[in-house]
């Protein structure tokens, strides 16, 4: 038990927490809540363009997110250094609304995703423990095990803010939603979940000692065969426009509505009940010291800009601080040559670099905003 015990050091320090339910939520929200607003109090948390990088932390992550010509910007981003009180873990999390409240079903997954998950993964150790009280020290320090307790804990955790969205009357999630990618770092162990199709790219160094990708998640498009086969089954439609060749679309069985151009998210309620779903694809990968960053970003980015050239750029950037920027400003002129005529996206990205002690000294070792 001693390694079980260890992981709640940090939580201890700061709040204990509650166990049993209050008003069907996880008996700790309420303590994980408190936590987020005192590591935003404490430079831990960033929900806006500019960097994160904390004192003898492995991590630097780079920020930005730019607003397109469609009228407000529906993205947005956090990291969350820290995680929970624990040196160990940060969240970067990556969302991307539509619809007419979009930036509001946007804003309140972000801010809902990463307590209630914090709340989750506490409650599946605890009750993994009392399950399991035998269970190996060593065995509970593998990254498998930890992976599963990662799985669960976002399964649960994405399926509850669902439900909490439908039922919060301050946002009109009818017509609206988000997607949501986000990562957890914890030592070496990075999980990976994904709704929507927003994308994550891994940079890796290969045997010639080149950068190469490797993409870590789908992008959930309605056109994948497996999930054009469950939004029929519902029967749901898929279909394009004329005018917009290529570009696959969910519809409702008989109506030209809502026109979805992902087959899973958070709101949209209007059509959850025709194969639109909010299930994350949980992933993990395990980081070698060949593993340099990894690139979250919203389909702004991906649309005109492919694997390699996300890589290419961020690699290149002479300071790592504005890595982020730089991403976002080459697929706003990619999206200027490549699609005259069509309004730019939302286009927002993180990078999340895996060996800090591998930025030059010239590089802010503190929250910063990026002017």
């Amino acid at each position: 038990m001693g390694h079980f015990s260890s992981m709640f050091n940090g939580l201890a320090r700061s709040f204990s927490m509650k166990k049993g339910r209050r008003n069907g939520k996880c008996g700790g929200r309420e303590a994980a809540e408190a936590m987020a607003k005192e590591a935003k109090k404490n430079d831990m948390m960033l929900c806006s363009s500019g960097i994160v990088h904390v004192d003898g932390s492995n991590n630097f992550a780079s920020v930005f997110s730019k607003r397109g010509q469609k009228g407000v910007n529906q993205d947005c981003c956090m990291v969350w250094e820290e995680f929970g009180c624990q040196e160990d873990m940060i969240f970067c999390g990556i969302f991307d609304g539509h619809g007419p409240w979009g930036h509001f079903v946007a804003k309140r997954i972000r801010e809902s995703m990463p307590p209630s998950l914090l709340c989750n993964w506490q409650e599946t150790l605890a009750q993994t423990s009392i399950d399991h009280p035998a269970i190996d020290v060593e065995e509970e320090k593998s990254k498998h095990y930890r992976f599963n307790i990662w799985k669960h804990s976002y399964l649960k955790t994405c399926a509850a803010i669902d439900q909490e969205l439908e039922q919060y009357r301050k946002i009109d999630s009818f017509y609206s939603g988000t997607t949501a990618l986000s990562i957890v770092r914890q030592g070496e162990l990075i999980v990976i979940a994904n709704v929507g199709d927003s994308r994550a790219v891994l940079a890796t160094t290969s045997d010639d000692g080149s950068l190469v990708p490797v993409q870590l998640t789908i992008d959930f498009k309605p056109n994948l065969p497996q999930e054009a086969e469950r939004i029929i089954q519902c029967q749901g439609r898929v279909f394009c426009l004329e005018d917009e060749p290529g570009v696959h679309r969910v519809w409702l069985p008989d109506e030209e509505s809502p026109g979805l151009a992902m087959s899973r998210a958070f709101g949209d309620y209007c059509i959850k009940g025709h194969g639109l779903i909010s299930v994350p694809e949980v992933t993990h990968r395990n980081i070698t010291s060949r593993d340099q960053f990894v690139v979250l970003a919203t389909d702004g980015v991906w649309d005109v800009i492919s694997n390699k050239e996300a890589v290419d750029i961020v690699s290149s950037a002479a300071d790592k601080a504005k890595a982020a920027k730089r991403l976002v400003e080459c697929a706003v002129h990619a999206w200027k040559r490549k699609r005259r005529g069509i309004a730019v996206d939302d286009i927002s990205a993180i990078c999340l670099f895996f060996h800090s002690s591998s930025l030059s000294t010239g590089q802010v070792s503190q929250v910063a905003t990026l002017k």
